[in-house]
């Protein structure tokens, strides 16, 4: 039965009371989809995330020049964040099994608004000179901390929310519908933020604008989507923060999770490469277990790469394009060299990967040659087309690298591990922006050669790591 046909009459009763009661089509016991307009709205919760964090990527750097605060200062902002939310994510998605998903999602979303719009305001104050260099950056910081220590409570709880909602056999494309929102936000926010630099605001506005977003979407979360109620059993995935080109989601999850019902035959099952079976309650994964070691590794290198180019393109561009002395006119190339990098790594994720049937390996290995070669095209150029080209380059091979690494790790372990994998492979994605942003562009001002030449090394050690240390894709088949 659909979760939109009429459930019928109450069975075992007669005359006036045989009508049926209206029941809500999300839980019917028969149901095994959400409704469209509740798909909608969960949607929505993570794409205002994504594309909020990434609209400010696109302005910060104009931001800090017009504030005339060191590159430096501003990259470490994105680390404090990414430090707090890889602190903080564990903890939301424990708590959310607990206090119900619907109140992460609006706990989530209220840190969200909190952080922009104070954000907002404290670069409002700074650019008008209420007060000093020094305060702005303390502020900014402490304004961060609302996002990072409080935003990554909503992700984990809609992706709950979902999985407890559908049935196995439709919860794969459900949330991969859901995750691929913040894919979609990394594109939309840097398209989005130039058009939203209002007069007597200036490249503030998005800020305002896009907290403005989300109020509007806690609102609706409130009214319009029910408490919980679960009929399945499911578990939100711990997400790292959304950075342009890099949400560490590929859109694909595995169709059973561990808390799923299963037959009797199920609960024991054989890891990826043929070992022996492992009970269904295994033990703690360690970092250190050689199934998974290849994988975290060359996740942890490519990450770092990945990191230092999108700390320092938004510099780059201001310094190429000569805008230093008019940081307002940044905001709309930047936005632009972000959302073409944005869409190269959905085509590579949502086209290049299914259409070429590529597995891990070789999408890990295949993708950082693209990634080495797109930041030797950035090197190598002088203006925004070459800038551009190159960007889009190597996030196309970032966008191969990343699911193969993920899908790895995964494949890697057994059944029974996956839940333990996923938060392991998550915190990777994450240690990777607590410093290489910020390492980066202090590289970048040192020397543009030096930061060129280490992301190009990370890239090379991957490949040359990978290419002994990472299983035959044929293993995984």
């Amino acid at each position: 039965m659909s979760a939109y046909d009429d459930p019928g009459p109450a069975q075992g009763l007669s005359g006036p009371a045989a009508v049926a009661e209206p029941r809500d089509p999300a839980l019917d016991p028969d149901a095994v989809t959400l409704p469209k307009d509740r798909m909608a709205l969960l949607f929505l919760v993570m794409l205002v995330t994504a594309a909020g964090n990434t609209a400010m990527q696109s302005v910060m750097p104009s931001i800090g020049t017009r504030l005339q605060v060191p590159d430096f200062w501003i990259s470490l902002a994105y680390s404090w964040s990414a430090v707090l939310w890889m602190a903080t994510a564990p903890f939301w998605a424990r708590r959310s099994d607990r206090r119900g998903r619907k109140a992460m999602m609006a706990i989530g979303l209220t840190g969200f608004i909190a952080s922009f719009g104070l954000c907002g305001l404290v670069l409002l104050g700074g650019l008008a000179g209420w007060y000093g260099l020094t305060a702005t950056l303390l502020l900014f910081a402490l304004a961060r901390s609302f996002y990072g220590g409080f935003g990554s409570a909503a992700p984990p709880a809609v992706q709950a929310y979902v999985a407890s909602r559908t049935s196995p056999a439709e919860r794969t494309k459900a949330l991969s519908l859901i995750t691929s929102s913040f894919g979609l936000g990394t594109v939309l926010g840097p398209a989005l933020a130039p058009f939203l630099i209002l007069p007597h605001v200036g490249l503030v506005s998005p800020f305002f604008s896009f907290a403005l977003f989300a109020v509007v979407v806690l609102i609706a979360l409130r009214l319009r989507l029910p408490n919980d109620d679960p009929k399945y059993a499911g578990r939100g995935e711990v997400m790292a923060a959304p950075f342009s080109a890099s949400s560490n989601s590929d859109g694909r999850r595995r169709e059973i999770d561990d808390q799923d019902p299963i037959d009797e035959t199920s609960r024991v099952a054989v890891d990826a490469y043929g070992a022996e079976a492992l009970p269904e309650n295994p033990g703690r994964l360690r970092w250190r277990d050689p199934r998974l070691r290849p994988w975290l590794i060359t996740g942890l290198l490519g990450g770092h790469a990945q990191a230092m180019v999108l700390g320092i393109i938004g510099f780059l561009l201001l310094d190429r394009l000569g805008l230093r002395a008019d940081p307002d006119a940044g905001a709309a190339p930047i936005g632009l060299v972000l959302m073409l990098g944005a869409v190269a790594t959905l085509l590579a994720q949502w086209g290049l990967i299914p259409m070429l049937h590529m597995g891990p390996r070789s999408a890990a290995l295949w993708g950082m040659v693209l990634a080495a070669a797109g930041t030797l095209v950035i090197a190598l150029g002088s203006e925004l087309n070459s800038t551009a080209i190159g960007f889009a380059l190597a996030s196309l091979g970032f966008g191969l690298y990343r699911p193969g690494f993920t899908a790895g790790a995964s494949l890697a372990v057994s059944r029974a591990e996956q839940g333990q994998s996923a938060g392991i492979v998550a915190a990777v994605n994450g240690a990777a922006y607590v410093i290489a942003p910020a390492f980066g562009v202090w590289l970048y001002n040192t020397s543009p050669w030096a930061a060129w030449s280490t992301i190009l090394v990370l890239c090379g050690s991957v490949l040359a790591l990978g290419w002994k240390g990472m299983r035959s894709d044929g293993v995984f088949a």
